[in-house]
């Protein structure tokens, strides 16, 4: 795990101080070495900071060049099964001067160029320059586990592994695309290729991209397909998902330095640590956090009873309201982008605690999204039955007119919610009622959008739609939040806050096999009846208490609401309601105080939305 930046500039003349600069604010990625390369010649620079997780010599620093001195090489992430390629490789008549996945990657792209992806297993982003070609050809992975930001303006192309990188490179920081706050209030984030800095773009998962002569050109290599209608028996996807899932804890356990497991003793990190225990020789380290706010918000008693079954060698991390409050700052500073995951905190004290005793962990990100894992999905499946009811036109425009009288609240959500078809009305575990967010907005911010608005953000996710038109709705929304929230907010989140303090995260459930094999899995073994996560719950229940496998999703919970009631509500006061607040130019001052002021006094829940204008309002305070 590590950080990688890059710069193609014609122009400048002071390629290798704004490289070394771009690389050095990516210190806490790599704090094991630094390395920048430059070709005056063709106005590049390559820089990396490395964490060693494989071949820990100076062979395996970056950037590294193939032997042949014709490619070079910038890489953040793993490719796990690099042993096998290898093999193959050397089969071929390749030669290894390390032990890295790294070489690996620049041999597999010199045999079989851009089609070398399809081969590789793992969490990447990488840029390889070819000298010979004068091109630089960029990728990252399947899932977009790694980040990869990228900057295109006149004769200067920038990308690193973080958008703090490149703004350090620019003369001129770029302007926030103010229309797209429309688009983060009703996500929780921005979701597709754009960020909220003009000009400051995503490479979108799944797809690599190639700089030739000033231009560049985009492509998709992989992406997840619902074929799932043929039904192959319960006992045929248990097997199946469980020799997957085995092997790409298998793969993920492959390094050089220790490992260990988040643990929150939900099902998906448990069953991570029944498997990799299993394969264990000495102990496993197993890691939880908790908030000492009762047990709606501590899940340690569970994970100690995963751990006494497998005999980890567990820690535990207690947060406070301080702690969270004392962190924000530094949270919005290292997510780079506005993103509403307060869980996201608590993730940072805990990868924090573990840093301490091991390198790489292992978490059970994903699950979720591939087996079904969210309450919502089961209310919008109900919507869904009930649509046909509602498309009867005095029915719905009954029902319309009933939401437009209700005061705002959880009921009137829903039941606009039911008026709109599923490609309409859902936007994943974030979404907020379009009456919710125009009630904030100040006039001049609604006039902006009426007149600017974003159609970027609403193409891209209407093309997800139409992807899987024609699909059940429970795969139509899993193939959305794969694509949106998954990668957008819980992967971003899983980056930042692990590789904080230099920590490499690694996400088995993940693995393409196990991703493309659970949607090539009916509906009806991820959710049967009231059961989410069905096959994976039936695939651990010998190995795991059946208090593990019946219990409500937790996470890690993050007690928002009782906070915001008290130890916190003063600090949200001050910061939204002060006159300089940023904000004050797209949301009404006496909106924002009602929501406080409602929510102190728990006649109303807003806890969601007065963090979500927290973190927008220290992101602007950073970025205007």
């Amino acid at each position: 795990m590590c950080g990688i930046v890059g710069i193609i500039s014609q122009t400048s003349k002071s390629l290798e101080s704004r490289i070394i600069g771009m690389r050095d604010t990516l210190a806490n990625r790599g704090p094991d070495g630094k390395g920048h390369w430059v070709s005056e010649q063709d106005g590049l620079a390559l820089g990396h900071r490395r964490l060693s997780i494989l071949d820990l010599s100076e062979k395996g620093a970056q950037p590294m060049e193939d032997m042949r001195n014709q490619r070079v090489i910038v890489h953040n992430g793993e490719v796990y099964n690099y042993l096998e390629i290898k093999k193959e490789l050397i089969s071929l008549g390749y030669t290894f001067d390390s032990s890295t996945d790294t070489e690996v990657i620049l041999a597999a792209y010199d045999r079989w160029g851009e089609n070398c992806l399809s081969r590789f297993n793992g969490m990447f982003a990488f840029a390889i320059w070819d000298r010979i070609k004068k091109t630089l050809f960029m990728a990252r992975d399947r899932l977009g586990i790694k980040p990869f930001y990228y900057y295109s303006h006149g004769q200067t192309f920038l990308f690193a592994s973080e958008i703090k990188s490149i703004l350090g490179a620019l003369r001129t920081k770029p302007r926030p695309e103010t229309v797209l706050i429309d688009a983060y209030m009703s996500y929780g984030y921005v979701p597709g290729e754009d960020t909220l800095l003009k000009g400051v773009k995503r490479l979108l998962p799944g797809h690599y991209m190639i700089w030739k002569k000033g231009c560049v050109s985009r492509h998709k290599y992989w992406d997840l397909e619902f074929e799932n209608t043929e039904d192959k028996g319960l006992h045929f996807y248990m097997e199946g998902l469980k020799e997957r899932l085995a092997n790409a804890i298998r793969l993920r356990m492959r390094s050089d330095v220790p490992l260990g497991v988040f643990l929150s003793g939900g099902i998906d990190s448990s069953a991570i640590t029944a498997l990799m225990a299993q394969r264990m020789d000495s102990p496993l380290k197993t890691f939880s956090v908790a908030y000492d706010f009762g047990p709606d918000f501590n899940e340690t008693n569970y994970a100690r009873m995963v751990s006494d079954q497998y005999n980890t060698d567990h820690y535990e991390y207690f947060m406070t309201p301080k702690n969270f409050m004392d962190f924000v700052p530094d949270y919005v500073r290292l997510m780079d982008e506005p993103v509403t995951e307060s869980a996201a905190i608590s993730l940072y004290y805990i990868a924090q605690k573990a840093k301490e005793h091991v390198t790489v962990i292992l978490s059970g990100e994903g699950a979720d999204e591939i087996f079904g894992g969210y309450d919502f999905y089961t209310y919008n499946r109900v919507m869904e039955k009930i649509r046909p009811l509602v498309e009867l036109p005095l029915l719905g425009k009954s029902m319309g007119r009933i939401a437009d009288c209700l005061p705002h609240g959880k009921f009137k959500k829903y039941l606009e919610l039911c008026l709109k078809p599923l490609n309409e009305r859902y936007k994943g575990i974030s979404t907020h009622g379009e009456s919710e967010k125009k009630r904030l907005y100040s006039p001049e911010f609604k006039a902006l959008i009426a007149q600017n608005k974003n159609l970027a953000v609403d193409e891209f996710t209407q093309a997800l739609f139409s992807k899987v038109r024609g699909k059940d709705p429970l795969s139509q929304m899993l193939y959305f939040d794969t694509k949106t929230w998954l990668v957008d907010d819980l992967l971003i989140k899983a980056d930042r806050m692990s590789m904080a303090p230099a920590l490499e995260l690694r996400v088995p459930f993940l693995d393409h096999r196990v991703v493309e094999f659970a949607a090539a899995m009916p509906s009806k073994y991820k959710i049967h009846n009231t059961t989410h996560k069905y096959i994976l719950k039936r695939m651990v229940e010998n190995d795991l208490p059946h208090q593990i496998i019946n219990r409500k999703k937790m996470g890690f919970p993050t007690p928002l609401k009782k906070m915001f009631e008290t130890d916190l509500f003063v600090y949200a006061r001050e910061l939204l309601l002060s006159k300089d607040a940023k904000i004050n130019e797209f949301f009404m001052n006496e909106q924002i105080k009602y929501l406080l002021e409602s929510h102190k006094a728990k006649t109303m829940d807003n806890h969601r939305v007065i963090w979500q204008l927290i973190v927008l309002e220290n992101w602007l305070k950073a970025n205007t």
